[in-house]
């Protein structure tokens, strides 16, 4: 028993002993969903990569289109239209719908992988801005994001404000 209450003192002491050593700690925190969100090269690639898929999308539009139109029409002439004549749009409608649910998976897994590839690209460049600011202002320790960040430590501003600069070489 008395050797498990020393063990616990000896703990207490030792977290004083870092709380008064971590008065000279210098701390920031970025908060990186925000850098993503409002840092100028985030938002070149969010544009670059909505002209990039811009065509593609309005092709999966149009062939949505095509497939309501269809069965509207099949709809409206159910009751006219011969046995064959209704298989044979039917056939046709369930084609157009298996082309259209493979266009919207390609779609969504090439826009996936761009999208990490630019968001790879923002990341690497921020973390590079992260350290320089930690070199100059001298932080023993910045954090990428947390529950709550006091505004005392947050530095998120001076790193979206060092991304809309031209990179240093």
């Amino acid at each position: 028993m008395k050797s498990s209450n020393f063990a616990v003192a000896a703990a207490l002491a030792l977290a004083a002993i870092n709380i008064a050593a971590a008065d000279d700690l210098k701390i920031g925190v970025v908060n990186l969903e925000r850098v993503l969100r409002e840092a100028v090269p985030a938002i070149n690639a969010q544009k670059k990569l909505e002209k990039e898929f811009a065509a593609r999308e309005q092709e999966l539009q149009k062939a949505s289109k095509q497939i309501k139109d269809l069965q509207a029409a099949l709809d409206k002439e159910n009751a006219t239209l011969s046995e064959s004549e209704r298989r044979a749009k039917e056939q046709d409608l369930a084609r157009m719908n298996l082309d259209y649910q493979r266009m919207q998976r390609e779609y969504r897994e090439d826009a996936n992988l761009r999208r990490n590839e630019e968001l790879a690209s923002v990341f690497e460049r921020a973390n590079k801005v992260v350290q320089e600011i930690a070199t100059t202002e001298k932080f023993d320790l910045i954090l990428q994001d947390a529950v709550y960040i006091s505004p005392r430590i947050d530095i998120t501003d001076k790193v979206i404000k060092a991304l809309a600069e031209p990179p240093s070489k």
